[in-house]
Parts: structure tokens; C-alpha cells; sequence
């Protein structure tokens, strides 16, 4: 009887250490920053409604990408690239996601 427990009590243990171990294992899930930048109330025929799209879309790309310390060079660089990435593809769709029926254009970056 004292066996039977025994091998009960560790077969439970190994179970439940695999199990608690299992996320450890994966594959680690990149986060992905979203930004929602509003066009509705813009006239993307104008030169100011340009204008503000341009300053709502960098605002957008400096909040996915985020900060990194002053004296992190690589960090910081990596900061800059993505910013410049993210608003490339924000310009390049930029006309055709503001006529998205919901006026709003989504600025991605996935972080690194």
C-alpha cells in the first residue's frame, strides 16, 4: 500500500512539474504595439488636413515603437529604424486606410 502512495505521490509531482514547465517550452510570443490614428474628422484634400495626418501618424509610431534609454545606443537605434519602418508603410497606405468606412488607419510595429 505505502508503494501504491509512493508511486502515486511522484507520478503526481512529475505531472504537475511538467505541466507547470510546459510554457517554458514554447516559442515566445512577440508582442505587437497598436496605435489607432482617427481620420474622420481630417480633409485629406488640404494641405493642413495632410499636415495633421503626417503629425497623428508620427505620434503613432513613437508610441508602438517606444523609448529606450539615452545610453542604450543599440536600443535606441533599434527605436529609430522602427519608427522610420512603421511610417514608411504608414505613408505607402496611408490614402487607402483613411477611406476605411471607420476612419481610422492602425499603425503596427512589432517589437524586437
Amino acid at each position: 500500500m505505502k508503494t501504491a502512495f509512493r508511486i502515486a505521490t511522484v507520478s503526481f509531482l512529475v505531472t504537475a512539474a511538467a505541466i507547470k514547465a510546459a510554457p517554458a517550452f514554447s516559442e515566445p510570443v512577440q508582442p505587437q504595439n497598436v496605435s489607432v490614428v482617427r481620420t474622420a474628422d481630417l480633409d485629406l484634400t488640404t494641405v493642413s488636413g495632410k499636415r495633421e495626418l503626417q503629425h497623428r501618424l508620427v505620434i503613432a509610431a513613437s508610441e508602438v515603437c517606444g523609448t529606450a534609454a539615452d545610453v542604450d545606443l543599440a536600443g535606441r537605434n533599434d527605436v529609430r529604424q522602427c519608427r522610420a519602418d512603421v511610417l514608411e508603410t504608414a505613408h505607402a497606405n496611408s490614402e487607402r486606410l483613411a477611406s476605411r468606412s471607420d476612419g481610422t488607419i492602425l499603425v503596427a510595429a512589432r517589437r524586437r
